[in-house]
């Protein structure tokens, strides 16, 4: 799972969520600080209002809350989710000598390695990058 300080650098720089079935977030408190959630119909459901995305609490929970604002979440994407939003700079993955994992993306004409223990990290450090340069 992709690093929660990864996670923020993803959401300082801009990437915008909308929340859909299988995503995993955590809410920004110090209380529920090791917590992660799945969006599903079946107990986290995205409403979309005017005034912004409330993400829902179907049931009963333990500690009884009913809802949270989208701004007050901090998403957590996939693997397969951070690959999908490099789109068609991705070039490959691989595993490197030492271990670690490189995403090989292509920005701008420049092709860049971005390397982490995790495949997920490897990613999102180049769509940090990939929204960096492009803002």
């Amino acid at each position: 799972m992709i690093s929660i300080a990864l996670a923020t650098r993803l959401r300082d720089a801009g990437l915008v969520w909308r929340p859909q079935d299988g995503d995993r977030f955590r809410i920004d408190t110090d209380q529920l600080a090791d917590q992660v959630f799945t969006v599903s119909t079946m107990t986290v459901e995205a409403h979309d209002f005017p005034t912004g995305t409330i993400l829902g609490f179907n049931g009963t929970t333990e500690w009884a809350l009913d809802s949270v604002a989208i701004e007050d979440t901090l998403w957590l994407p996939r693997e397969d989710q951070l690959r999908d939003l490099l789109r068609s700079t991705f070039r490959a993955l691989r595993r490197a000598d030492d271990g670690d994992y490189a995403v090989e993306v292509d920005l701008l004409g420049e092709r860049r390695d971005f390397r982490a223990e995790d495949p997920a990290d490897a990613y999102a450090r180049a769509l940090v990058a990939l929204i960096e340069r492009s803002a």
